[in-house]
């Protein structure tokens, strides 16, 4: 790459960056100030586009937050006047809006709370936070669901039209309505942070989505600090995320957590998070996210490879799976089991997964591993083949093929 074209692509990064930073609070802002959950969302859109058009010429704003809420302001005028309360509205468009005090929890997680209100099903309530707040596309949500992309599509469509028509508010809820919404904004969140932490879109990972994750869950726990599951997923995030500088190669390849390099690990941030952990636990109110974050302490906490405690691993995913049954999860429980029960049994029990995981690329990365330690050579590729079709991620293809020789 070229100084000038490095240059370009850093310019690049930081506008999309600056962008993607004031979006979700201009969203929230219009929110407030139209009342109209899908046409704040075209306003958010319009105003992103001419940033984009504008901004490589111009040159990043002062302000980009007042400069966003400016167009969309003009944008929203023609809306506003098809409306009897136009003027009173109009009046209201102001920067910043005064119901926007920064005393207040941060606008993102307010709009959290309004897409997984309880009207709405749970798969649309997630769908939604991923495309509104986080900024995900159909496409990337799809993947992460495992579903079709026009179900993601109608999913969204219809929930911003119940928003809309039922005139959901836009807070916040009370103390007493907090634990009815949690779970599906910690599901958002959860799934916010696997899209940044290894991209389903033509990147490796994207450092903005996981920060926002984390930020995100962060901000939930000051808000409940007592719920166990809320600190459980945020030890998750972190302890993932001290490992991030042995996860790649400086050449962009994947490396596994076998072969990871774990004098570059965060050392201090894992022990941070294991306490955070700790603390969750000893409420004595287990769940998902403390689990999932308790397996990945066991290997955080493993001073190499060998060192793995992979018994109460696989104890563990036995818990998860009570709690909640996923295919995924009985996936990953396989790939411990591997290195107790030998290959063998592993891959038994993850052929007995195919009818549910058979468009999942990891199904048959995990598959075509345990073939090869099998010595079946041409059912290993052959199942390779089917995981680099299944995914757009530069740094898993890379991996896989150069595991499979291709």
């Amino acid at each position: 790459m070229t100084a000038a074209s490095y240059e370009a692509a850093e310019s690049h990064d930081r506008l999309a960056r600056v962008v993607r930073e004031h979006a979700g609070r201009l969203a929230a802002a219009l929110i407030q100030v139209t009342g109209d959950f899908s046409a704040a969302e075209d306003l958010v859109q319009d105003a992103v586009l001419v940033a984009l058009k504008h901004w490589p010429v111009e040159g990043i704003p002062e302000r980009p937050d007042a400069w966003l809420f400016t167009v969309a302001r003009r944008r929203g005028l023609d809306l506003l006047r098809r409306r009897e309360n136009y003027r009173r509205k109009l009046a209201q468009m102001q920067w910043p809006p005064e119901k926007c005090e920064a005393s207040e929890p941060d606008e993102r997680l307010r709009l959290v709370f309004t897409c997984c209100h309880p009207a709405l099903t749970r798969e649309a309530q997630i769908a939604l936070t991923m495309r509104v707040v986080c900024g995900l596309t159909t496409a990337q949500i799809a993947r992460a669901f495992l579903v079709r992309e026009s179900t993601v599509a109608q999913r969204i469509t219809r929930a911003k039209q119940k928003i809309t028509k039922a005139g959901i508010p836009y807070r916040v809820p009370d103390d007493e309505e907090l634990g009815d919404r949690l779970s599906q904004v910690l599901a958002v969140i959860y799934l916010l942070f696997n899209e940044g932490y290894l991209s389903t879109a033509e990147q490796a990972q994207s450092h903005d989505l996981a920060d926002d994750a984390e930020w995100l869950a962060a901000l939930l726990h000051r808000l409940m600090p007592t719920e166990p599951e809320v600190a459980g997923l945020l030890a998750l995030i972190k302890l993932h995320r001290a490992r991030t500088a042995a996860r790649f190669t400086p050449e962009g390849t994947l490396v596994r957590l076998l072969d990871q390099d774990r004098s570059l690990w965060d050392h201090e941030a894992i022990e941070a998070a294991a306490a955070l952990l700790t603390r969750a636990i000893r409420r004595q109110r287990p769940g998902p996210y403390q689990l999932q974050a308790a397996i990945v302490a066991c290997h955080a906490e493993a001073a190499c490879w060998e060192d793995t405690d992979w018994e109460q691993i696989v104890l563990l995913y036995d818990m998860l799976l009570h709690l909640a049954p996923s295919p995924v999860t009985r996936l990953h429980r396989a790939v411990a089991l591997r290195y107790i029960e030998g290959p063998q049994g592993a891959l038994a029990e993850v052929d007995g997964l195919a009818g549910e995981l058979d468009r999942y690329h990891l199904f048959h990365a995990v598959r075509a591993d345990l073939l090869r330690d099998l010595d079946r050579p041409d059912e290993a590729r052959t199942a390779d083949r089917f995981a680099l079709e299944l995914t757009a991620n530069p740094a898993e293809r890379a991996l896989l093929q150069e595991r499979a020789g291709f």
